[in-house]
This record gives structure tokens, sequence and C-alpha cells, in this order.
């Protein structure tokens, strides 16, 4: 407590604050997240008859009241809750986790970590580990450094459990708050926390090391561990597939897929598709000339090694030709070597072509493609047309944005209205009013599909009075 004062002893905006406690019945605003109980100030009575429920919930009520309430220090925050507890309360985990969970979305970390020390002096070591640990988890998804490290601490002062559950949120949360060395040092030193160092530890901060490109100390920790992860270890590789991709190294994706085979561990199409990213992701920046030659040499490996490549396989190289405007090969990939290698494209990788075709003016190219992919009948969502009409208003083609439109009715049901948030607004601006009109009639009449920006009729008014008046 007395490192937590040093840290968090400030003042808030207001440094005094009284708290009034008036006799009357009038409702407190229920806490969000947990069944409204109404709790009147004072007038409660909390009999020993009450049931154990009602009093649970009453107290969970008043307590999520003081918590969030974000007036005063934290030091008022613990007068407050040191008054109320004078009413005859008891504090057990139950209460003091189902606080946490309903304070943790919008009140600050500060006064629930305030809370959380005030309410572990009540508690016996065992509640207090497992109130600690839930209290930890919750911290590491909000991401809060200092607070995280002070219960990280306190607890291996106490010499308190940590659940490997734990571990594993505080592992993903210290690297990706830049602190792996950290998640190291807690890793090395689970001893301290009673938490058995076995397979799922180590799985857990391999993983938490590989989120953020970490692979070379992820493999320094299964070279020394290699006789807990027994049975785990095609988890294991596909971590390290994946952070040696983060960090952008494809040779050593090969390595870590070569050490697989000769390992007996077999390498499924996640390794290869990330390997495919990986090269991809590469030559985009480097050799762009190199990515169909590149990619279709692995696919080809794949289908050699019993690996049939898969619709994502091809729209990673469709989404990098696409980037770097290789429209042709991006063309011949999605009409000639995804049929030729027996895989059927989907929605996605017709959306990927069209964009492309429609960014670079090739409007007639990329309208049969759209033709082509509803003859196929490829079943699509609405957002393949909510974009594709955005890009021709970018583009300043809005006949081509309005055909496609046509076929959108066609083929979706419903779902209507962002397109026509783009065209009504795009058409007045171009002084195409009656076409605007004829959209805002039609938008109407689709009132339960469509809820139209008041921008949009605004703006049309606005320019059809301005045309009006020149005339």
């Amino acid at each position: 407590m007395r490192r937590l004062n040093s840290v968090y002893g400030g003042i808030t905006n207001i440094s005094h604050c009284s708290f009034t406690w008036i006799n009357s019945t009038k409702p407190l605003t229920p806490c969000p997240g947990i069944n409204p109980c109404w709790v009147q100030t004072r007038t409660l009575s909390y009999s020993s008859a009450a049931s154990p429920e009602l009093q649970h919930s009453k107290w969970l009520e008043e307590l999520c009241r003081i918590v969030s309430t974000e007036i005063g220090s934290l030091d008022d925050l613990e007068t407050t809750l040191n008054q109320s507890q004078s009413q005859g309360y008891t504090i057990n985990s139950t209460l003091v986790a189902d606080v946490i969970d309903c304070c943790k979305s919008h009140s600050s970390t500060r006064r629930l970590l305030r809370f959380l020390l005030w309410s572990s002096k009540a508690l016996n070591h065992e509640d207090r580990d497992d109130v600690f640990n839930h209290a930890i988890r919750v911290f590491a998804e909000r991401k809060d450094l200092i607070a995280l490290d002070i219960l990280v601490s306190d607890l291996q002062q106490e010499h308190g459990k940590m659940e490997v559950e734990t571990f594993g949120a505080v592992a993903e949360a210290f690297v990706k708050l830049g602190k792996e060395d950290r998640a190291l040092g807690i890793f090395k030193n689970l001893d301290k926390f009673r938490c058995v160092r076995d397979g799922v530890s180590v799985c857990a901060i391999v993983s938490a090391l590989c989120s953020k490109g970490h692979a070379r100390k992820a493999e320094g920790v299964v070279w020394h561990h290699k006789n807990e992860i027994f049975g785990l270890e095609s988890v294991i590789y596909r971590n390290l597939v994946h952070g040696w991709y983060v960090s952008g190294h494809d040779k050593e994706i090969r390595r870590v897929m070569e050490e697989m085979k000769s390992n007996g561990v077999p390498v499924d199409l996640f390794c290869y598709n990330t390997f495919l990213r990986c090269i991809c992701k590469r030559n985009l920046k480097f050799n762009p000339s190199s990515l169909v030659q590149d990619a279709l040499n692995l696919i080809v490996e794949m289908k050699s090694n019993g690996i049939s490549p898969n619709v994502v396989s091809f729209n990673i190289l469709l989404s990098c030709l696409c980037k770097a405007r290789r429209v042709k090969e991006a063309y011949g990939v999605l009409f000639q070597s995804m049929k030729k290698l027996g895989c059927s494209p989907d929605w996605f990788s017709y959306y990927l072509v069209a964009r492309v075709m429609y960014l670079t003016g090739r409007f007639g190219i990329g309208n049969r493609i759209v033709d082509e992919m509803i003859e196929e009948g490829v079943v699509v969502k609405p957002r393949f047309y909510h974009d594709l009409v955005g890009v021709l208003c970018g583009v300043e083609r809005v006949n081509h944005a309005l055909s496609l439109f046509e076929k959108m009715k066609k083929v979706c049901v419903g779902n209507y209205g962002p397109v026509y948030n783009l065209l009504i607004p795009k058409l007045c601006r171009g002084g195409d009013f009656e076409k605007g009109k004829q959209l805002w009639d039609e938008a109407t009449s689709r009132a339960s599909s469509f809820n139209a920006q008041r921008v949009c009729w605004t703006h049309l008014l606005q320019r059809f009075s301005s045309s009006l008046q020149r005339m």
C-alpha cells in the first residue's frame, strides 16, 4: 500500500469531496452491467433476515456506485469505502470480483486498483489469490502497465499463486506494451508464483513473443524447454512460423518448416499460407515482377507435398498484385491460374481484381468481372457492392456506379442504405438533381431498410434551390 500511495497518491481536479447522505427514497442510478437494484441511502436496512442473494445484490450496487464515481482523490475513495463498510456487509471474493467486472469498462483503473487493495485486506490468503488473478487478467485487458506491474509484484511478495491463464494474459499484455523482457523474466521465475512451468505456460510465452515478431527469443525458450512441449510441437512451430512472418524473415520460415519435416511434425496449410504471405510481402516491396512466379512455385510445392491450396492462398497473391497495380497478372491469376489449379474464386477474389480495374480506368473489364461473378453464382456480401460503388464515385464514374447499383438490387435483398448515402450527395454535387431526387424517392419508399443521412436531403434541397434561383 505504501508503494501505491507513492505512485497514485495525487489529488484529482477536485481535491476534497464530502459525501452527504440524504434520508430519501430516491433510487440510485443502476450500475451498467448488472440488474437494476434500487438502493435507498441511509434508510436501507441490511437485516440478517434478508436472503444472501439480495444482500449481495444490494452491496454490489452500492460498491459499484462508489467505485464508479469519478469525484475526489483515491484517498477519498478509500474513506468512503471504510464508511460504507461500517453498515455491516461482509467482503468476500465473489463480491470483489463482481465489482471489478461491473466497473472494468467505465471506471478508471486507478480507482479499481485502490478498491482491490482495500478489499484484499479483508480476504484470506486463498481468496486473495483468486481475486488477484482475476484482477490481473482485467488489468491486462485494459493494458495498464503500471497497475499490472504493481499487482504482479504484490502477488510475488505475498507468495501468492498465479494461474497459467493469468500468466498467459500477463505475458501477452507485457509483450504488446513493448516489455517482452519483463514477460520473459516472469516466465523464468514462475516458481516464485507457485505456477508450474509446463507445456501450457511455454506455449503461452511463445505465442505472446511471436505475436509481435520476437521469434528469436521464442526459439530460445523452446530450446531450453524441449522436454515440456512434448505433444505440443505443432502449436509451437505454428507460432514460430507466424513470429518469423511478423518480423519479415522468409528464410527463417523455410528453416522452421524444414525442421518440422525432419522432426516428423506435419507442415499444414497455415504454415504454407503464412510462408506465401511473407514471400509476397517481400516481393511487393523489393521485386514486384517476381510475385506470380515465386507464389506459383510455392503453390506447386504445396500440392506436391499433399497440401491443396485454398482460396485464401490465391487471395494473398491477388492482394499483393493489386497493390502493385500488376493488372494483367492479377486478371490471369483470377481467370486462369485458379481454375487450372482447381480452386474456385470467392467474392473477395473478384472484388480485389474488379477494384483494381476501376482504379486504373478499366471500367469495361471491371464490369465484366462483376458479371462473370454473378453468372458463376458466387454468393456476395453487400459490402462487395458498397465498396465498389464508393470506388467508382471516387474516380468520378457515377454512371458506372449507378449501373453497379442496379446489379446489386437484383442479387442482394436489403441493406441499400449506405449506397444511397453515397450516390445521392454525389449526384447532387455533380448537378444531376433529377436523378438524385429519383434515388431519394426510391430510398424513402424503402424506409424499412434505409436510414437516410440528413445531409443528403439538406444538400439536395440547397443545390436545387440555388439552381432554380440562377434560372
